[in-house]
C-alpha cells in the first residue's frame, strides 16, 4: 500500500553498515586467528600483502595515546548517521552512509573488545598494497563511502532524492526548477 510518501533508506543505511560490518569483524577473526604479527603473507608479489598490524591511533597510525577519543568520535559518527539515514530518499547516499557507517562500527568493536581494554582497544589492520600505510576493510569502507558522499555532493545529488542542478543547465534546457527527483 503506498501513501505517495516516498519512504526513507534508513533500512537500506541499516543493512549496507551491517553487511560491511559482518564482512570486517569475519576477516580481522581470520587474520589475528592465521597471520603472526610481523609476518608477510604475498597476494600480489611485494606490493599486496597480510600482515597483521594493531593499531592503536586512527589512520596513519596519528593519535595513538588518544584512543579513547577516537572511541567517542566513532560513537558521535553512528549516532550522525543513523540521525541522517531516518530522513535520506536517496539511494546511493544510503549507501554511502552505510558503507561509512559499518566502518565506523567495525573500528569501534574493535576498540571497544580488543586488548589493551574497553575504549582503548587496538584495531586490527592487516591489509597492505604498495607504500599505503596497512589498513582494514572499515577502513576502506570509510574511505570510499566517503569518496561516494563527496562525488554525490559534486555533482548535486541531495539527500532528499532530488538533484541539484547548475543555472546554465537549467537554462540550457529552458526549465525554471532548480531541481528534480532522483531515484
Amino acid at each position: 500500500m503506498s501513501t505517495g510518501v516516498p519512504q526513507t533508506r534508513l533500512r537500506t543505511v541499516l543493512s549496507v553498515a551491517a553487511a560491511l560490518l559482518i564482512a570486517d569483524v569475519v576477516t580481522k577473526c581470520v587474520v589475528v586467528a592465521t597471520i603472526a604479527p610481523g609476518r608477510h603473507i604475498r597476494v600480489i608479489g611485494d606490493f599486496a600483502t597480510l600482515t597483521l598490524v594493531r593499531n592503536p591511533g586512527a589512520a596513519f597510525s596519528m593519535a595513538t595515546g588518544m584512543t579513547w577519543v577516537l572511541s567517542l568520535i566513532a560513537v558521535a559518527v553512528v549516532i550522525g548517521v543513523i540521525r541522517i539515514g531516518r530522513t535520506l530518499r536517496s539511494l546511493w547516499w544510503a549507501i554511502g552512509l552505510g558503507m561509512v557507517l559499518g566502518g565506523a562500527l567495525g573500528n569501534l568493536v574493535d576498540r571497544l573488545f580488543r586488548a589493551p581494554g574497553p575504549l582503548e582497544g587496538h584495531v586490527v589492520d592487516f591489509i597492505s598494497v604498495g607504500w599505503w600505510p596497512v589498513f582494514n576493510v572499515a577502513d576502506s569502507c570509510i574511505v570510499c563511502g566517503a569518496i561516494l558522499l563527496v562525488g554525490l555532493t559534486l555533482f548535486g545529488f541531495e539527500p532528499d532524492g532530488t538533484r541539484h542542478r547548475s543555472d546554465r543547465v537549467a537554462e540550457k534546457e529552458g526549465d525554471e526548477e532548480d531541481s528534480e527527483p532522483v531515484k
